[in-house]
């Protein structure tokens, strides 16, 4: 039986909050799957983990009303909605994963196909959409939970529309928005002297009338450089001379990458151990060239099944390539406090778009990044009983598992008479390393510094653990939160850091000392998830601002 407390803030915009216990769990013989809320009341489109442990979730709002009441008769009015002009319903909503809660917020302009980051005090800035809000930026802040908080929005506050782009903060907590429909350059928030920038290589990635290079994929360097990924090429930007320094080979295949033929990407983890950091670039799924022309005309082309590697600092970068279990579409693609990658969520067949998938992949699989490349490096989970098309997202969580929402591949919320209905569930996938059996071997944080400074400042923290092996197998994660949407997880990142020295203090107990990050260019200035792990066994994170 599901229970429901409502309550009111004692404010003059009062939001109900709806808190549930979890639904019944599916379980299988690797990972568990289980189901949070049969309906959140919107299609999760973009998701962001907050510092506060709340995740900001939106939708678009051109699609007519959503399944969730705005509180207290508040409605939306704007004249140059594409559908309601006046909306009383929420578009977006705040997720509390302590309480499983959640509670409506007002989005005023349209939101579809945005992008977003968060700046280093951990306000997310979200930027461009559709419509009347294609210029916009909207940012919402963290607030106590007897605090009123909602969206902020600043109209006309960028330079170019921003539909489809990508974002990535920088070192000095800049954020670089680049691309977009129709969009072959790149801007700066706050703005530049300079303003907008034009990219050659965004117009030569552009296929006609397929476009395959909108949500480039961005991943900031340890050299302070941007690597841009867009249809199946990619680049070194230096973005402070606005300069392309070099271009890496091509993937391999000519399968497309990007939207609409959406893969994936992930900068693999940085470790501060290596004497030299050597980043590498990891891209998996998409689909073949002409798939979404095909789709169009109902007929369903297998995705892509490789992923492809490359080390962009060795003198000569080559991709090494290497096959999934399965074709996938649409998939995302997560960083885990292990260091390993989980993707999850999409298709077998046709593309991103509305109607153009078919196939839903619903199992998960896990790539360990680190085991020898003889050795087979990928591992199937058990599957969701819920397809997670088009306009489905996944991000990370503080306590490891995977939160799961969203599946719209329809112009409007649609739930009957169709292959895949409008999906407004909410669900958690908890990999392997959650089970009960490595309870044992699981550490436990008790205290830790709430700042961390760069240059290899020292930084503290304790814990605990039942059955501690050795330093050998022990490890500490700084993970960045990251904006998903469109299979593509923005400003996502990890670091390895340097321990210092562990000292045992009680029984079962330790501190431990760890070196922070040498540079701002290795983890930008902001919120990080913390996770001590142990054989291969994480801790539930915590929060450390970094800069």
């Amino acid at each position: 039986m599901i229970k429901f407390l409502l309550f009111s803030l004692s404010f003059s915009h009062v939001f109900s909050i709806v808190a549930s216990q979890a639904l019944p769990s599916y379980s299988g013989r690797n990972g568990e799957w289980q189901l949070l809320h049969e309906s959140v009341g919107i299609s999760a489109m973009h998701m962001q983990l907050l510092h506060n442990n709340k995740v900001i979730i939106f939708d678009r709002t051109d699609f007519g009303p959503s399944n969730l009441s705005l509180p207290n008769g508040i409605c939306r009015v704007d004249s140059s909605d594409t559908m309601l002009q006046t909306d009383c319903t929420a578009h977006s909503i705040l997720y509390d994963i302590v309480t499983n809660g959640f509670r409506p917020l007002m989005i005023q302009t349209d939101t579809w196909c945005s992008s977003g980051a968060v700046l280093p005090n951990g306000t997310l800035v979200q930027t461009g959409g559709y419509n009347d809000g294609d210029r916009n930026i909207r940012s919402f802040t963290p607030c106590n939970d007897d605090e009123y908080c909602n969206w902020i929005e600043f109209p006309q506050s960028l330079i170019q529309r921003r539909w489809y782009a990508s974002n990535q903060v920088l070192p000095g907590g800049r954020i670089i928005i680049v691309g977009g429909r129709r969009q072959f350059n790149y801007e700066f928030y706050p703005s530049s002297w300079n303003g907008v920038i034009f990219l050659d290589f965004l117009m030569e990635t552009n296929d006609q009338g397929l476009e395959n290079n909108l949500y480039p994929f961005l991943h900031l360097l340890p050299d302070g450089n941007l690597f841009i990924f867009a249809n199946t090429r990619s680049i070194l930007l230096d973005y402070n001379q606005n300069m392309v320094l070099k271009e890496f080979p091509k993937i391999p295949g000519d399968d497309p990458r990007n939207y609409p033929s959406s893969g994936s990407s992930v900068l693999l983890p940085l470790d501060e151990n290596d004497a030299i950091i050597e980043p590498e670039i990891m891209v998996c799924g998409g689909a073949p060239r002409d798939s979404f022309i095909q789709a169009m005309q109902g007929i369903f082309i297998r995705a892509t099944s490789t992923c492809g590697r490359l080390k962009v600092s060795v003198p000569n970068p080559s991709w090494t390539m290497e096959d999934m279990p399965m074709a996938r579409v649409m998939g995302d693609m997560i960083l885990l406090p292990t260091g390993d990658v989980l993707i999850i969520n999409g298709a077998e067949l046709g593309t991103a778009g509305w109607e153009l998938g078919r196939g839903p992949v619903t199992r998960p699989i896990i790539y360990r990044p680190s085991d020898d490349v003889s050795n087979w490096r990928f591992s199937v989970m058990s599957p969701s009983p819920r397809p997670r098309m088009y306009h489905s997202s996944a991000i990370l969580l503080t306590d490891g598992r995977i939160l799961v929402s969203g599946s719209n591949p329809h112009v409007y919320y649609n739930f009957t008479n169709v292959e895949y209905p409008t999906d407004l569930s909410m669900e958690s996938f908890s990999p392997p390393y959650l089970s009960p059996e490595y309870d044992p071997i699981r550490p436990r944080i008790l205290s830790a510094d709430e700042k961390m400074g760069y240059g290899g400042k020292l930084f503290w923290l304790s814990f605990q653990v039942q059955a501690y092996l050795t330093v050998s197998v022990l490890s500490v994660t700084i993970v960045a939160p990251s904006f998903a949407t469109h299979s593509f997880s923005m400003n996502q990142r990890m670091v390895l850091l340097k321990i210092a020295g562990v000292t045992d203090i009680a029984p079962s107990t330790y501190n431990l000392v760890v070196a922070g990050p040498s540079t701002a260019e290795i983890a930008p200035p902001g919120y990080y998830m913390l996770f001590v792990v142990h054989a291969h066994v994480p801790s539930y994170g915590r929060w450390v601002k970094i800069g």
